[in-house]
């Protein structure tokens, strides 16, 4: 079998990986034991890139394209697939053992993945400032330049300023988490299908992650203590679960 690639986004960090979307294949591939090889792209390279290999555009919300990784290309089936949700459910179709979409349930996790979005929206432009802090230099410029541009903002110091206003935005984080941690609570297992790990936990695993790479030290020390340390939990839990530590 030839390796699977995965087009993801290059930071200063230790292995490169912290978005989110992209991780999501990641932790799919690894969970399969599917094998795979990472190509990074920066933000401005993305559009060109993506079209030389002919992937799809994906659309914006006023119907406008644009290209986006994660894209995901299989040279044993000559396939390219872009968006993180289709990219798991080509996955589960091409190769089902060890599945990530338990009984079918790829319907009801298509309904989970956008509320779990809306319980962290309010706190996302803290959490695209600190991202900042991770990118390599032309991919920071670009980030900051696109954001701008979508917030409509005058200038980029307007997207999450420090004071009372980031104080805000924490609290709403915390607020929403505690949301997601009410859904997880009610299950009878440590994921969000009992004891069966789902692509479910892969999405909340991953924002966690997201998290986890770019608040500061003392954030992130703080976050992980609520709910009982349940997010930093998760996170560990979950990359053992797809062989990622």
């Amino acid at each position: 079998m030839q390796p699977l690639i995965l087009y993801d986004i290059p930071s200063k960090l230790p292995g490169n990986t912290w978005s989110p979307n992209p991780a999501k294949p990641r932790f799919v591939l690894s969970y399969k034991g599917l094998p795979y090889e990472t190509l990074w792209v920066e933000f401005p390279d993305i559009a060109e890139t993506m079209k030389d290999i002919g992937a799809q555009p994906s659309k914006n919300a006023d119907g406008s394209e644009t290209y986006t990784v994660p894209v995901l290309k299989d040279p044993n089936t000559q396939s390219i697939i872009t968006d993180s949700f289709a990219i798991a459910e080509y996955l589960e179709k091409t190769y089902p053992a060890k599945p990530i979409f338990p009984n079918n349930s790829n319907a009801l996790i298509r309904v989970f993945d956008p509320a779990f979005g809306a319980a962290n929206q309010a706190a996302i432009k803290l959490i695209m400032r600190r991202t900042t802090d991770i990118l390599n230099p032309r991919s920071k410029d670009y980030f900051i330049r696109a954001r701008t541009k979508m917030f409509r903002l005058a200038r980029w110091e307007d997207l999450a300023p420090d004071g009372e206003r980031r104080d805000t935005d924490w609290a709403n984080l915390k607020k929403g988490l505690e949301t997601v941690n009410g859904w997880y609570e009610k299950s009878d297992g440590q994921w969000i299908m009992g004891n069966t790990f789902s692509y479910a936990d892969i999405i909340v695993a991953c924002r966690i992650f997201w998290y986890k790479n770019v608040l500061t030290d003392e954030e992130w020390r703080e976050l992980s203590s609520w709910n009982d340390g349940r997010w930093a939990r998760l996170v560990e839990e979950a990359e053992k679960e797809c062989n990622l530590r």
